[in-house]
């Protein structure tokens, strides 16, 4: 059986740069290259082919800050600050060095990584086993018989698994409706507004009733005279929320299997570590 590993890359290179920069530590170049994310990201790519053995793997980038998103609500994702300058450099150079592990590196301008991975993950889904490697809930949606989410957790090589019976076993609802709980409690780290007034534990009571939206729309009548006035109340946040949440699995991107399969070797990973100039991995003392 195939099994392809889709990364999210800006995920785990974030995640590297943070985890190492608030302690100034940015391994930098002979030449003041910062490359703490990138080493970063080169470690835990390198503990998640470890941890499930895959076949295939592919890493998935966002490519600049305007998207369908941000042209349908202006304020999505507006209260991200500027990456700091000594990550800037680093999002090149973490293709480079995804490029080098044998990776194909997959965006398109106008869409986010999500998107790209979960239209990946619908056009493998007939052939392979898919995994999902990132640090971020939003990517819990994906979740079906054939996708996984691996989502990384405190320190390097942990993970906890997501599949449809985990979602459902720690949160009452299937992994698509996670976008409707959403649609009701905004993100506040993605920005953006839901209903006003209704929050996490409203919002998955709701869908655990009635289903979806619609369902909540079609029982206004059922729900207390404060939640129809919240809901009557912002029906525009409401629907303009329930589109932001929702991954787009239908972005024209294609990634075959062949061009995705993984020849992971030590060569590889040395020429990596050259190229950044890090002591080399496998040499002991």
């Amino acid at each position: 059986m195939k099994k392809v590993l889709l990364i999210d890359g800006m995920a785990l290179l974030f995640r590297a740069f943070y985890a190492t920069s608030v302690y100034g530590r940015y391994m930098e170049t002979k030449s003041g290259v910062p490359t703490n994310g990138v080493n970063g990201f080169v470690k835990h790519v390198t503990a998640a082919v470890q941890a499930v053995q895959p076949t295939h793997a592919v890493a998935c980038w966002d490519m600049g800050s305007t998207t369908f998103r941000t042209e349908s609500y202006e304020h999505y994702k507006a209260n991200r600050v500027a990456p700091p300058d000594e990550l800037i450099p680093q999002f090149d150079l973490v293709k480079e060095a995804s490029a080098m592990l044998g990776m194909p590196n997959i965006g398109l301008k106008g869409y986010e990584a999500d998107d790209c991975i979960g239209t990946l993950a619908k056009q493998y889904a007939s052939e392979a086993e898919v995994i999902i490697l990132t640090g971020d809930t939003d990517l819990l949606q994906l979740a079906n018989e054939t996708v996984t989410i691996m989502l990384l957790q405190k320190g390097m090589g942990n993970y906890k698994y997501y599949t449809p019976e985990v979602i459902f076993e720690e949160r009452g609802i299937k992994p698509w409706q996670i976008v409707h709980v959403k649609a009701f409690m905004g993100d506040t780290s993605d920005n953006y507004p839901g209903v006003k007034g209704i929050g996490e534990k409203t919002a998955y009571k709701l869908i655990q009733q009635f289903g979806n939206t619609e369902g909540v729309l079609q029982n206004l009548a059922h729900l207390t005279k404060a939640q129809q006035t919240k809901i009557e109340n912002d029906l525009e946040n409401l629907q303009l929320s329930l589109q932001l949440a929702a991954i787009h699995c239908e972005v024209p991107i294609v990634c075959s299997l062949d061009e995705a399969l993984l020849d992971w070797n030590e060569q590889r990973i040395q020429t990596v570590y050259r190229a950044m100039e890090w002591r080399d991995p496998f040499v002991r003392g």
